[in-house]
């Protein structure tokens, strides 16, 4: 079974609540959204929502009377975080939650790298030493991985 990709986010990726992507519909983009909004949104069922809450620490809606779940736009810059990583990159649960505990460890997701493109037959020598650097880069990253 594919997964479904999650829909188009509009708005600009950052850190803050604010600034955080959030969903092209006719809320306000600070405005709180319940689960089946927010589920509608990525193309996920409620029941994997409640679930990711109880995988995810920092995944905190607000719940009011009779239990019902708000989520704030920092949640869905979250819980987007989360489904592109699980559904789009191939992470597990566990994978994801390390990556986004290294990330706020370090303050920032870490960006993917950039392809190598193989230098000319006949390129200097600092073509060629770029490339190696990224090599090794890119080996070191993965040896971190597969040892997290």
């Amino acid at each position: 079974m594919v997964p479904a990709a999650a829909p188009a986010l509009s708005g600009a990726a950052s850190g803050s609540a604010a600034g955080a992507a959030l969903p092209a519909d006719a809320k306000a983009p600070d405005a709180l959204r319940n689960i089946g909004e927010v589920a509608r949104l990525l193309g996920v069922k409620t029941h994997v929502l409640r679930y990711w809450e109880s995988q995810f620490p920092a995944l905190r809606p607000v719940k009011l009377a009779g239990g019902r779940r708000y989520y704030r736009p920092a949640d869905v810059a979250l819980l987007q975080q989360i489904h592109t990583m699980v559904h789009g990159q191939g992470f597990t649960l566990a994978g994801a939650r390390r990556q986004l505990r290294a990330a706020a460890t370090e303050g920032a997701v870490e960006q993917p790298l950039p392809a190598a493109e193989a230098p000319p037959p006949g390129a200097d020598a600092g073509a060629q030493a770029a490339l190696l650097a990224g090599l090794r880069l890119l080996r070191d990253r993965l040896a971190r991985a597969l040892d997290g």
